[in-house]
């Protein structure tokens, strides 16, 4: 069997650990080639001593010169940082796939890039398909590259449907309702950064964390459904389900519906997009229903969640508003998490700098990239 090589764009973010995970466990069939990583150059010194890649990618020369006086002339790899750095990582000769593991659009440009390479795409930064599903999805065409899901939803999905596409009638989106699932509108105006980031059933960065209290994570995973699985916004369904242990389900023409279950652990998407079209054995716990005892499902409530409304809204206009609606939540994310702003000011900043934007239709690179650039800074002034 050959061995995948495979390179991680955010490697010491919590997708990129759980990665490496996977392939220490998965040794003989997985090689990791690159690592891109932000400024955490301790973790990743770690990991360079352990996976010894051929190319390293950090956030800026800073960094790039603080990693190598940790780590000794012995170990021969190329480091290179920013934006740059981060695309080279992306389209390295010696890689077969890419997880693309970070945070936001600045994972656009590479996995572009990666694709241009002819490299596979296993795929954890939906910022990308939200801004730029359009241009990912046509890229891939052209190059005959493949895109594998990772977050736990889609690859649910994925599985479901197999090759079945032709007869799916409705997709149906899993969501945890996060920790205010239960509280009130008027509780949730005194909501602090740690409540907000104390999620009862996953392990995530502090990003998605915050986006799953909004469910605004959710609303992402919609645009990036409709992408990924080329479906219209009428057909994508999101109910609550408390449990995670359902990851999505399927509906079909003929009334059938298949749900994809299991424990709520990434590291077995991130397994399956980068063991696929095998299934590998691991040594995760395994899923047992009678402990679990029930699964619940509701409808989600668009007044104490109207971020997901809002995603739905920009999906459904399209063109720029998709990218607007992500550059817009990313910084007023930022400012929840600096406590620079309430909780429940994470959807008006969002809404307040879309009512202000006027949508381009089927844009290009640039167009998205201004369009990015326009609603960070216009969300920085309400902020």
């Amino acid at each position: 069997m050959k061995v995948k090589r495979i390179a991680v764009l955010g490697s010491t973010g919590s997708i990129g650990r759980q990665a490496l995970d996977v392939v220490l466990n998965n040794k003989d069939k997985l090689q990791i080639v690159a690592l891109a990583a932000g400024n955490n150059v301790e973790l990743l010194a770690e990991q360079i001593q352990k996976f010894t890649p051929g190319i390293v990618a950090v956030a800026s020369s800073e960094d790039a010169l603080k990693l190598k006086k940790l780590l000794t002339d012995s170990f021969n790899f190329e480091v290179t940082y920013g934006q740059e750095g981060l695309e080279e990582v992306a389209a390295f000769d010696e890689c077969d796939v890419v997880l693309n593991a970070v945070t936001g659009t600045v994972g656009l440009t590479p996995t572009l890039k990666a694709i241009e390479a002819g490299k596979d795409i296993a795929i954890a930064n939906k910022e990308t398909l939200v801004a730029a599903g359009h241009l990912v999805m046509e890229a891939a065409r052209e190059k005959g590259v493949n895109i594998y899901p990772v977050d736990s939803e889609h690859s649910a999905i994925w599985q479901c449907i197999k090759n079945d596409d032709k007869s799916v009638s409705k997709i149906i989106l899993t969501a945890s309702g996060g920790p205010f699932r239960q509280m009130s509108i008027l509780e949730m105006e005194s909501v602090t950064r740690e409540m907000a980031l104390n999620h009862p059933n996953w392990n995530m960065g502090n990003k998605i964390t915050i986006d799953s209290a909004t469910l605004m994570n959710k609303g992402l995973e919609v645009i990036e459904a409709r992408w990924l699985f080329d479906i219209d916004f009428d057909d994508i369904e999101v109910v609550v389900h408390p449990q995670s242990i359902v990851h999505s389900m399927v509906e079909f023409v003929d009334g059938s519906v298949i749900a994809h279950l299991g424990i709520p652990d990434m590291r077995i998407p991130i397994q399956y997009a980068l063991s696929y079209p095998e299934r590998w054995t691991n040594d995760l716990p395994k899923l047992k229903l009678s402990k679990i005892k029930q699964l619940t499902f509701e409808d989600p409530d668009y007044e104490k969640f109207p971020c997901l409304k809002l995603a739905y809204q920009a999906g459904i206009t399209g063109g720029t508003m998709p990218a607007v609606l992500n550059a817009a939540n990313e910084v007023a994310v930022n400012r929840f998490l600096n406590n620079e702003i309430k909780f429940t000011d994470i959807y008006e900043i969002v809404s307040k700098v879309m009512s202000k934007h006027t949508a381009v239709f089927n844009p290009d690179l640039k167009q998205i990239l201004d369009a990015d650039k326009w609603a960070r800074e216009e969300a920085k002034i309400l902020c």
